[in-house]
């Protein structure tokens, strides 16, 4: 068994509860044990939060095929010991031969599939670029020990859980019906099979000896192209050598006595986030209780108006002019909910973007790290849907990511998470698709307080919302912030989406008896959150969501 796995594991908890709190020093939070337990090796070996970062994102593009990744993209969010937060975006952008209307018939309409399925869907990669940038910036151990661990992985395999052989059994078909019969991840996997790509691990020894241009140049980036050009894509040998992430100042707002940093564009979810917590701020929300008829009518109605303005106005910054100020002002964000009233739900089709004047299945994956100095990383990275294209590299070991149906390939028609969009997230060539990713880490009187975020698609937004007011008006620990049911409404469609069998049949009763459409789907999981808490004391708990394999791994 893979020596990382087995890592003293005296050292090593699962969720961990109040009680073992106080000696916690460090803690990785993601969604694979083997994951989480590598990164926490780097720590204890004496790296820092961004070594075990770059650690822990390479494991996951081994033993989380569905979502880490090397051909994806992601944002970090991090807050240096000494209070110091910045942000980078290493989001996929659109080829250079990209169209405004690539995906559509000669009549316009939308071409179903075309975004989502095939070459055509791939964005330029940006996580290795990523990862090697933080690394130079943030680094303190050798290049070459971080990427070792996930080397050390594909080559000893990843035994496959339960959830993990589900979701392998899902796309079977279109893992076919792309690659063919033959491909790698077709296989019958039986739970506790051992995984192993040796592909992947060869790879990653490229990665390791040659940096950033291991992968976007030489014979990675030569099979890279020819595999999308042959699946119908566009990218281009000067899209890879030419692709660079971006730092990027993030979001910063109050919420009562709590400092929220998170994301900006182009993320939705910094914006987002401050928008529902300041529409929501003058209620006394924790007095109406969790989950409760007024609390749940509360949060949906700023998360409605919220999404509607996301439809509007958000995009690549580097492209459109974003009316961050404005939308996130106490005054505009107030005039918002004058229309809501306790009585009846608000339609959404009354509710449209705000009036300014100015001149993301949800297959995404998170991790939360804060190492022995106190540094935070918040990391949220993806390949949109599960598996993204479902194109994959048989002699590279990996996916490609679908980022392209992140655009709008036609204004005012939903992407493939019904989320809608306009001009401002239309595409063009070296434009980054907008996200609703949102890393997000929180302080709390000045001091550190939660380090968060979330896979799921459109509902990314709302579970981080939901899970700091768990914790911070409800008083929960952080493991049952996480745990917690939770909802979700997106603007349109005009549906509140309940996890399915954790709510009450009565309180369903009355919220549609308001007007608001209910929907419970039974597979229905709207988010895996991973977080990590820090009281006022100075003691570290986590929270691993149970509604996937994510797992907490602390160093005491």
């Amino acid at each position: 068994m893979n020596k990382y796995i087995l890592f003293s594991i005296f050292t090593l908890f699962i969720n961990c509860n109040k009680n073992e709190t106080k000696q916690i020093k460090a803690a990785v939070v993601s969604a694979r044990q083997e994951a989480s337990n590598i990164g926490l090796d780097i720590i204890a070996k004496g790296g820092n939060a961004f070594d075990a970062m770059i650690a822990t994102d390479l494991a996951l593009s081994v033993c989380y095929p569905n979502a880490g990744n090397i051909a994806g993209g992601g944002f970090l969010v991090y807050r240096t010991t000494d209070g110091k937060f910045g942000s980078l975006d290493y989001r996929e952008k659109a080829p250079e031969q990209a169209t405004r209307d690539m995906y559509l018939d000669s009549d316009g309409n939308v071409i179903s599939g075309k975004s989502t399925i095939g070459g055509l869907a791939v964005g330029i990669p940006g996580t290795i670029a990523g990862l090697y940038e933080i690394h130079n910036k943030f680094g303190t151990m050798p290049w070459k020990d971080l990427v070792q661990p996930a080397i050390n992985l594909a080559k000893n395999g990843y035994k496959v859980t339960n959830k993990q052989k589900r979701s392998f059994d899902s796309k079977k078909e279109d893992f076919i019906k792309i690659n063919g019969k033959n491909t790698f991840y077709a296989t019958d996997y039986k739970i506790g099979d051992l995984v192993i790509n040796l592909p992947l691990a060869n790879t990653l020894k490229l990665i390791q000896d040659k940096g950033r241009a291991g992968f976007y140049k030489g014979i990675n980036a030569d099979r890279l192209i020819q595999r999308v050009k042959e699946t119908g894509g566009i990218i281009t040998s000067n899209d890879l050598v030419s692709y660079s992430p971006v730092w990027r100042a993030p979001i910063q707002f109050k919420y009562k006595e709590l400092l929220i940093t998170s994301m900006s564009p182009p993320s939705s979810g910094g914006i987002c986030l401050g928008q529902m917590l300041e529409m929501i701020e003058p209620f006394d929300i924790s007095q109406y209780g969790h989950n409760s008829l007024k609390s749940i009518q509360l949060m949906v109605e700023a998360e409605r108006r919220s999404y509607a303005d996301r439809a509007e106005f958000l995009g690549d910054p580097d492209f459109i002019e974003v009316p961050q100020n404005k939308l996130l002002d106490s005054i505009y964000l107030s005039d918002r909910m004058k229309s809501f009233n306790w009585d009846n739900a608000t339609l959404s089709d009354e509710i449209n973007p705000g009036n300014i004047v100015f001149n993301e299945t949800e297959e995404t994956t998170h991790y939360s790290i804060i190492d022995k100095l106190g540094n935070a990383i918040s990391v949220t990275t993806t390949l949109n849907g599960s598996y993204g294209s479902k194109v994959y590299i048989e002699d590279g070991g990996y996916f490609l990511n679908n980022e392209m149906d992140d655009f709008s390939s036609k204004p005012g028609v939903p992407n493939m998470f019904g989320l809608l969009g306009s001009e401002a997230n239309s595409i063009m060539p070296g434009k980054r698709m907008l996200s609703s990713m949102t890393p997000t880490i929180v302080e709390k009187n000045n001091k550190l307080y939660m380090i968060l975020g979330t896979p799921g698609g459109s509902t990314i937004i709302t579970s981080v919302f939901q899970t700091i007011l768990n914790a911070y008006e409800f008083k929960m620990s952080m493991q049952e912030a996480v745990n917690a049911a939770r909802f979700h409404h997106q603007w349109k469609p005009d549906v509140v989406v309940l996890e399915p069998k954790k709510f009450d049949s009565d309180l369903i009763f009355k919220l549609k008896e308001k007007g608001y459409n209910i929907e419970e789907k039974f597979s229905r999981i709207i988010g895996r959150v991973d977080a990590i808490m820090v009281d006022e004391d100075g003691n570290i708990s986590t929270g691993a969501d149970p509604r996937g394999d994510d797992f907490s791994s602390v160093l005491k």
